[in-house]
């Protein structure tokens, strides 16, 4: 792409710029060139949006759920339709291979509004009847919903929150991450396209302290929905407290994949592979500890090192590629900094640790950490408890499910872990062991949308997911009628 794309915020239906005349440019991470420029907005931006979004509330809560379900699926009609659109726009963002972001991220934007469209359509709420009287539960919107959405999967997180916030009747202001803003300008379009109210749905990009900041913040929003790492959620957390505002903070984590002695390592090693490094290990739910019976240790680190060493790092255009490149030069110094970590904690850098070999030229200037497997290091060392982000995983030996489950809670993190075995009763009963939010027992990854979403610990507060979601984004109120 040689052409630089001007984006701007959508406010009340109407593409906008800042009321400033800032600027942040993107970058591809693939190759280091500008791709775009967005508006660098502040508080006055998000007033405006806020504004359109109050303005809009009456109207939209005043339709039957029911009604609001059919504009999901008129979003998850127009957004399929461009698909192929949603793939490029979000490969060249962000880095990651054109075969991972069709299966994932295209595919699964599409399947958050179709999945929220069928909960609305099958919602029903609770009655409760007592002896001389009869409760009933209404769920009514919030109000105006703050969204803040991360870089690793733009669209799919973003539309995992527009679509339940908007089908229990609240309006919407989004601010995406200002190094991935091209397929939240997409979703802006889709619905612009498909005559959606205006002022439901607002898009103001900018960075964390001049819009996301003002966003948190504002006496006008009732609720905030948050995915991203967990510095930022803290401020988020103490931003919006002060407003009594509902909140939901997707967090960092640093989680355990649990190899036991009973495992088919051929047959299970691929989907651990992909445990550990899909979109380069930046998604919050990698397992980036492995933690290995001690009797397979040794052949078990062949079969890996033998899986990985043989992935294809490249050009995200190319159909066969299964690793991209990271973020942006800044995370890519920081997980290289990690790896000089863990060598200066006694760690052993089994393959990797550095840029991969045979880039071609026209890459050279992108941000790119090859696969990189650690092993000798303690399991409280500062690289197997900090959260890296990055396409780095540490390896570590234990003698029983005990110590292996000792080990999986050595973190403040607790979002997500997975367990590998023949005894899938054993993993079950290791995984209620485990103070995590979510465990996959010979699984990662395994999605039902029905189900909670969310950690413990410093890996957030709240849940998402199926009637979660349907349940946060609204005010359940009891009405008692007494006969």
């Amino acid at each position: 792409m040689s052409d630089i794309i001007e984006l701007s915020n959508f406010i009340n239906g109407e593409w906008r710029p800042a009321y400033c005349d800032h600027w942040i440019d993107d970058f591809s991470p693939a190759n280091g060139a500008q791709i775009a420029r967005i508006p660098c907005s502040s508080g006055e931006d998000i007033d405006a949006a806020v504004e359109a979004a109050l303005d809009a509330a009456e109207g939209w809560r005043n339709l039957s759920i029911t009604e609001r379900a059919e504009w999901l699926e008129k979003i998850a009609d127009a957004l399929e339709n461009r698909a192929e659109e949603v793939a490029q726009l979000e490969s060249l963002d962000t880095g990651k291979p054109i075969s991972l972001a069709r299966s994932v991220d295209a595919a699964r934007s599409v399947a958050n509004f179709r999945f929220f469209a069928e909960q609305g359509r099958n919602f029903d709420s609770e009655i409760f009847e007592m002896s001389d009287a009869t409760n009933r539960v209404v769920y009514k919107p919030v109000g105006v919903a703050g969204l803040i959405t991360p870089w690793n999967l733009p669209l799919y997180l973003l539309s995992w929150k527009v679509a339940p916030a908007i089908l229990m009747g609240n309006t919407v202001v989004a601010k995406p991450s200002e190094m991935t803003p091209m397929t939240a300008s997409l979703l802006a379009e889709v619905i612009e396209d498909v005559g959606l109210p205006k002022g439901v749905f607002n898009l103001v990009h900018g960075n964390g302290l001049d819009a996301g900041a003002p966003l948190t913040s504002h006496p006008d929003v009732n609720l905030i929905s948050f995915t991203g790492g967990t510095t930022t959620g803290r401020e988020v957390a103490k931003s919006a407290s002060s407003g009594f505002k509902k909140l939901s903070l997707e967090l960092g984590g640093k989680n355990a994949t649990i190899i036991r002695a009973d495992v088919d390592i051929e047959a299970m090693m691929p989907s651990i592979v992909r445990a550990s490094f899909l979109n380069q290990g930046q998604v919050c739910l990698c397992g980036s500890r492995i933690l290995i019976h001690e009797s397979i240790y040794d052949s078990f680190i062949d079969a890996f090192l033998n899986t990985v060493s043989n992935m294809v790092v490249g050009d995200p255009a190319d159909e066969h590629t299964e690793l991209g490149a990271l973020i942006s030069a800044a995370h890519r110094d920081k997980v290289l900094s990690y790896i000089d970590l863990a060598e200066e904690e006694g760690g052993d850098i089994l393959c990797g640790g550095g840029a991969p070999v045979g880039i071609p030229e026209a890459f050279q200037e992108g941000y790119w950490v090859s696969p990189t497997v650690i092993d000798g290091l303690p399991p409280d060392s500062r690289c197997a408890t900090e959260e890296i982000f990055g396409p780095v995983v540490t390896l570590h030996p234990f003698s029983d499910d005990q110590e292996a489950i000792e080990i999986a809670n050595m973190t403040d993190y607790g979002l997500a872990g997975s367990i590998w075995t023949a005894d899938s009763d054993a993993g079950s009963a290791m995984a209620e062991q485990i103070d995590s939010g979510m465990i996959w027992v010979n699984c990662w990854l395994h999605r039902d949308l029905r189900v909670p979403f969310g950690g413990v610990k410093n890996s957030g507060v709240g849940r998402e997911g199926g009637r979660w979601s349907l349940g946060f984004f609204s005010e359940a109120i009891n009405i008692c009628v007494k006969h």
